[in-house]
């Protein structure tokens, strides 16, 4: 009970004492007066199942005023505070109570507190809100904003009931949909009803056949939706909105009412609150065709919603993923700021989010980090390495790329054993490099790290081994490290920045470095997943050097000019960048096993992941993706 109507019930009973005795005609109004707010403020009066039955579902608080007694009678205000939504409405009820055989009562109902209704009324409330607010990309250019659509679909008003059936068919092979479900929900319609079969875009109307027009019914309704540019643009990324569905209105506690538009999934659903803004709540008294309104609060604007995302930029990954099959993804990072320029995914990609919360084995591009953790073990890139062709570790025989240069085997630097990603020389190195060296340089370059973009994110997991196979996979990005294309894009431009850089997609919700000093950049710039493991690295990785940052863009280069990444080698301006091959899954007949492909890279204030969840190689697969991206 509310603080307020406590001490306003101690004033009752105190002011019944005075000069009462036990037999006092005002014995037991306290109770009365408490047990009717109690039930108000739990909406178990009578009449909250009936006229008053759409306001039981919000909270209310409730004040009693002192009584004041005339004979058998006794006269109460009540102060009644709703909230509704956002908003409180306050009014005073006046209430009557009745000595009737030493006991008083009262025949107050909710019609009486609920606004005072009269004979016949009921409550109603009404919600409309605003326009959502569109999303919009970086320099505040449209993404998602009201553009034109077509409803396709049948006029019953058109047409006989008779002729419902077969033309709801027609329209559905016409238009590439399922027919017979079509048919179904035509004739379960409304008699005058429109059935809608699809929604397209203008661009998309070759899809209906010619003759769609002379089945009798057909129709096509023009209309605006919010949507993005493409249909494919940055899909999973920014996510999608529509009328609430029963399942969220039911489990919304009021907050959502039959025909809101809400988000379902991505920044629609993260920020769907501040997209959707206030609506206009109208509380009616109605009878028949009478409407007396209560209250009513104004809408208020949604605010649009500013990424990061570079509309150009991302149409141009989505065009570069168009040709590809199965899962593949691209990210682009701008390394001095951390803002995600791009996250696109394949129309067929079979896992939601792949280019933010993916999680594959990195592969080779892992070796940056590898490379990393070396540096800071002492060695420097022109140090001499061992480059064998296979390397046995507990049994367990390692072995490079099956294209993997024969003139670089033997004793090489270690520039050119990233440069052309020996696995052998990373393995046989890596008592040089312990658990937690090699999960703090995955940290140092922004892998292995929490995300928050306000949609699901995965920056990695370098766990920590169980055995020394685990230990040596590890260091190529192998065993159990796990990556997302957003996470090697991370990776890729901390490098780039010279200090760790923290991904973010929504404007004013930036990262910083953590520390270290911005390295000069190379060129101008041009126009489902598992539960990560423990890992060893520490709370606070080591700040990620100017001079470590130099050398690994050194041999990122070196990938380029003379390594496993030359088919980057004629882009202007020139890029640095490292492939990577992950074997994954079950060997087929052959013993061979299905790979992912990798290739990371920056060209000045950019930096670019390339990923494709099943490959040849980095180079074969991801490279073309990745120079027509950068090209």
């Amino acid at each position: 009970m509310l603080a307020s109507r406590t001490t306003a019930l101690v004033t009752v009973a105190a002011v019944l004492a005075v000069g009462l005795t036990a037999c006092s005609p005002a014995e037991g109004l306290d109770q009365e007066i408490s047990e009717l707010t109690s039930k108000i403020e739990n909406r178990s009066l009578d009449g909250f199942d009936g006229p008053a039955e759409a306001l039981a579902e919000y909270d209310v608080e409730v004040t009693a005023s002192d009584p004041v007694l005339d004979g058998e009678t006794a006269a109460v205000d009540l102060d009644l505070s709703w909230h509704v939504d956002d908003e409180v409405w306050e009014y005073q009820v006046p209430v009557d109570f009745a000595r009737v055989e030493g006991q008083w009562t009262t025949d107050t109902t909710a019609s009486d507190v609920a606004g005072d209704l009269d004979e016949g009324e009921t409550i109603e409330i009404t919600r409309e809100y605003p326009e959502r607010a569109d999303i919009v990309g970086s320099g505040g250019e449209e993404i998602v904003t009201e553009r034109p659509v077509s409803r396709f679909g049948l006029d019953k008003s058109w047409i006989t009931l008779a002729e419902v059936e077969g033309s709801a068919f027609r329209i559905g092979e016409a238009l590439g949909i399922d027919a017979d479900e079509f048919a179904a929900r035509a004739v379960a319609a409304g008699e005058e009803a429109f059935v809608e079969a699809i929604v397209l875009r203008p661009e998309a109307s070759d899809r209906v056949d010619a003759d769609y027009y002379a089945i009798p019914g057909a129709r096509a309704v023009d209309d605006v939706m919010l949507l993005a540019p493409t249909r494919v643009f940055a899909r999973d990324l920014l996510g999608t909105a529509g009328e609430a569905t029963a399942e969220l209105i039911e489990g919304s506690d009021g907050d959502i009412a039959p025909g809101d538009q809400v988000g379902f999934s991505g920044l629609q659903k993260a920020y769907d609150e501040r997209l959707r803004g206030t609506p206009k709540t109208t509380i009616e008294a109605v009878a028949g065709e009478e409407r007396r309104t209560l209250v009513e609060w104004e809408a208020a604007a949604g605010d649009p919603l500013e990424t990061t995302l570079d509309v150009d930029l991302q149409k141009k990954a989505d065009r570069v993923l168009a040709g590809t099959s199965g899962t593949a993804s691209i990210v682009a990072i701008r390394p001095s700021t951390g803002e995600i320029l791009a996250a696109a995914d394949s129309a067929e990609h079979d896992v939601a989010n792949a280019a933010t919360a993916g999680q594959y084995a990195p592969g080779s591009t892992f070796k940056i980090v590898t490379a990393l953790a070396l540096l800071r073990s002492g060695m420097s890139p022109d140090d001499t390495v061992a480059c064998k062709k296979t390397l046995t570790v507990d049994g367990f025989e390692f072995h490079n790329d099956p294209g993997y240069p024969s003139d670089m085997t033997g004793k090489i630097t270690l520039r050119e054993a990233i440069a052309n990603s020996c696995n052998t020389a990373m393995i046989a190195l890596r008592d040089k490099i312990d658990d937690e060296a090699l999960a703090d340089a995955a940290a140092s370059l922004g892998l292995d790290a929490e995300a928050d973009l306000g949609v699901p994110a995965f920056l990695g997991d370098v766990p920590t081994p169980e055995s020394e196979t685990e230990r040596a996979a590890a260091l190529i990005g192998q065993g159990k490290v796990l990556a997302s294309p957003l996470a090697m894009a991370t990776v890729a431009a901390s490098v780039a920045e010279g200090a760790t850089v923290t991904p973010h997609v929504v404007v004013g919700e930036e990262g910083e470095a953590d520390s270290g000093e911005p390295a000069p950049a190379e060129t101008e710039t041009p126009s489902a997943p598992a539960s990560p493991s423990a890992t060893a690295a520490p709370s606070d990785p080591a700040p990620l050097s100017a001079d470590e940052a130099a050398a690994l863009r050194d041999m990122m280069r070196a990938a380029v000019t003379d390594g496993s990444a030359s088919i980057l080698s004629k882009i202007d301006p020139a890029v640095a960048a490292k492939t990577g091959t992950a074997e994954y899954g079950e060997p087929d007949s052959k013993g061979a096993y299905p790979s992912h492909a990798w290739l990371i890279a920056t060209q000045g204030d950019l930096a670019v992941a390339v990923f494709v969840a099943r490959g040849k190689g980095g180079a074969a697969t991801a490279g073309p993706l990745m120079r027509e991206m950068l090209g």
